[in-house]
């Protein structure tokens, strides 16, 4: 299983839209365990995240207005890719697991921009 990462904007009765992507748009922000093994490791809340460590919760609904500080988290944790691969768990080796999270950043990261740019949300699922 994989965590979705998706875009979305407010109705104005306040339900959300998920917008359509193309069938070959991949949308994954990591696997399923990363809701606790990488996301909401006690290795990035020490780096200062507070929006993906919830998803070790519950999923992650990151409101339009907010947007331009979860891009600056996801840039946070770009910075600190190295110690994040080395520091949470993963079956592969280090290399491989600093660019599986590497991909991930960059979809979350594209989506977030794809939702400042329509006024919308990301939505982590």
């Amino acid at each position: 299983m994989s965590l979705l990462v998706e875009v979305f904007v407010r109705e104005p009765d306040g339900s959300m839209r998920i917008l359509d992507v193309p069938d070959d748009v991949f949308q994954s922000g990591g696997f399923e365990s990363w809701r606790r093994t990488v996301w909401g490791s006690d290795l990035v809340r020490s780096l200062g995240a507070r929006f993906l460590p919830v998803l070790a919760e519950e999923n992650l609904e990151v409101e339009a207005g907010q947007v331009p500080e979860f891009l600056r988290e996801v840039a946070l944790l770009r910075a600190h890719l190295d110690s994040i691969a080395q520091g949470t768990e993963h079956p592969r080796t280090v290399e491989e697991h600093r660019g599986h999270i590497e991909v991930r950043l960059r979809i979350i990261e594209d989506s977030a921009h794809k939702a400042l740019e329509i006024g919308g949300g990301v939505l982590i699922w």
